[in-house]
């Protein structure tokens, strides 16, 4: 057997390492190990629901509008607020906005140089390279001949940046294998790419007054009141992300799929998902339902069994085992609980290696994420999204309703970018919604709670995945704080039967051709786009060979 570690995996938010033994080419083994102690439901401690959703924004600066609007929604809950119709637009509108800023930073900007090597365009035909982009349906708003000159001058220049110290030579330099043309579309869309996800960034900006940590969110609703000269911007901008969304990343997926047929072999993960459901639906309000107001979310609540079948989550089935990670103790906790107590003591797979802890639904591991959600949308019935699933099933070699056929690394990929889509055309919607509402003299954006008192869970959706507030209030104070964000469920350890979490399943399976270089891996790994540093490192038992690769954001090796 072989010990394969990456340390770090770069490209992602925050720290996380990667363990794996690999026996025959295989992943047999794997342990996936969160590096960083978050500790904020100790900071939010004694201070006020209003004070809390402001400070667990800065739990992430990707998805800080998740987290407010969560804490949010756990404060509404037990200050007895249900918020009105013209701040569920306005929230419904930041959410997207920083759904569409992290699904295409991640794809392009994250995820894509697993597949494309900037560097191979340089030999590209640029005739060629508008031919295969037509051909691809995918969209052509970059001079290819001019950026094929400014690649070549950077790579002149010796000063790769992140394009030195990567993994194009994994696998004996077979690892990456896109033609130059279809590279050199794809690094066009990679600096493109950066160019649209600030633009979402700005229409967060501009309903939250800055971006990242909004400021205009708040329980009871929203401070932001439109003005005319704002609505316009935010159709303009919105009309605009939309347009290059639609033309560009689902032909890019398929693009890529097309060269790397492979990727659909591995990575399947758990099997079971979850989604809390985002984006609060059109007949608000739901009073006090919070299973129907989730359900009925334009990305709606459920839970996936093995099958794929449909049911409705249940709060008290949610739990946190502490055994293998840095906690006190080796309890099972079930939400909401409000104990936080770090210890640590060393990184030993055989025990505690993660700061991590393990939640569970139903006793089981759980997968969150895009996938999950484009999962519960399918099978709720939501129409653009089976459309869309089911025309990009054919176009993968599939047929409509085959869903599972994307329970692998390709598909946790491509399904995301059917909801990219999904959301962008929901921001058009929703601003015309808001325009509506203010025309028909429609003002109200904020409510004063009707007690002071009481106890609240906020469900909701990150762009990683389910995310989980539970807060208890006592005369406007806050004294107990739970969260669960995405990523703790992806990357969950062993639990007390010694199950592995759904990224260490997804991993074990995957091929392993260069020790050095397990790219297999680290595409499985960022098909979750997990919220936290990696690190794998490998190990051969046999001849004691070992291998870790520390890589700076400059290349440095």
């Amino acid at each position: 057997m072989t010990r394969s570690i990456i340390d770090p995996i770069t490209r992602i938010e925050g720290h996380l390492r990667v363990e794996m033994e690999v026996e025959n080419g295989v992943v047999s083994d794997a342990w996936v190990s969160g590096g960083c102690f978050r500790g904020m439901e100790l900071v939010v401690q004694d201070r006020t629901p209003e004070d809390a959703a402001q400070i667990v924004q800065r739990i992430c600066g990707v998805c800080p509008v998740s987290h407010t609007h969560a804490s949010s929604i756990a404060a509404e809950k037990a200050y007895g607020i249900t918020i009105s119709n013209n701040a569920r637009i306005v929230r419904n509108l930041i959410e997207g906005a920083q759904f569409l800023h992290s699904h295409i930073l991640w794809f392009y900007n994250l995820c894509a140089l697993d597949y494309v090597n900037p560097l191979n365009a340089l030999t590209a035909d640029v005739a060629d390279t508008y031919e295969l982009a037509q051909t691809l349906g995918t969209s052509m708003n970059t001079d290819f001949g001019q950026l094929k000159e400014k690649l070549a001058k950077f790579a002149a220049n010796g000063q790769l940046s992140i394009f030195s110290g990567n993994w194009f030579e994994c696998d004996g330099g077979t690892g990456y294998k896109m033609t130059p043309e279809a590279d050199l579309i794809c690094t066009a869309h990679y600096l493109e790419a950066l160019k649209m996800q600030a633009k979402a960034s700005e229409i967060a900006a501009l309903l939250g007054g800055k971006m990242p940590h909004v400021m205009t969110v708040l329980p009871g609703g929203t401070s932001f009141v439109p003005t005319e000269a704002k609505l316009d911007d935010l159709w303009a901008m919105a009309n605009e992300i939309y347009d290059w969304v639609s033309t560009t990343m689902i032909p890019d997926t398929l693009a890529i799929a097309s060269f790397y047929p492979e990727v659909a072999n591995y990575g399947k993960g758990c099997g079971r998902y979850i989604a809390w459901g985002v984006f609060e639906g059109p007949d608000w309000p739901y009073g006090d339902d919070y299973t129907e107001q989730m359900i009925n979310r334009y990305l709606p609540m459920a839970v996936l069994d093995e099958q794929l079948n449909v049911s409705n989550v249940q709060e008290s089935l949610i739990t946190e085992y502490m055994g293998h990670s840095w906690y006190e103790g080796d309890s099972t906790y079930q939400s909401p609980y409000f104990v936080t107590d770090p210890d640590f003591t060393e990184y030993n797979v055989e025990d505690r290696y993660t700061w991590v802890k393990c939640p569970a639904y139903d006793g089981k591991p759980m997968e969150a994420g895009g996938l999950s959600r484009v999962f519960a949308a399918y099978k709720r019935g939501v129409p653009f999204v089976k459309e869309q699933v089911d025309a990009l099933l054919v176009k993968l070699g599939g047929k409509p309703g085959q869903v599972e056929l994307l329970q692998n690394t390709l598909g946790r990929t491509a399904a995301r970018q059917v909801e990219t889509l999904y959301i962008a055309g929901l921001m058009k919607d929703w601003t015309l919604e808001l325009m509506e509402a203010i025309k028909g003299g429609d003002s109200e954006y904020f409510r004063q709670p009707l007690t002071t008192t009481g106890e609240g869970t906020g469900f909701w959706e990150a762009p990683r995945g389910a995310l989980y507030h539970a807060e208890k209030v006592t005369n406007r104070n806050v004294d107990g704080y739970q969260i669960i964000i995405p990523s703790t469920w992806n990357l969950a350890p062993m639990n007390a039967d010694g199950v592995h979490g759904p990224m260490e399943q997804a991993l074990i399976g995957a091929p392993v051709e260069d020790i050095e270089m397990p790219i297999h891996a680290l595409r499985t790994v960022h098909s979750y786009d997990p919220c936290t540093a990696c690190a794998v490192h490998i190990t051969e038992p046999k001849t004691g060979k070992e291998f870790k690769t520390v890589t700076s954001p400059w290349g440095v090796k």
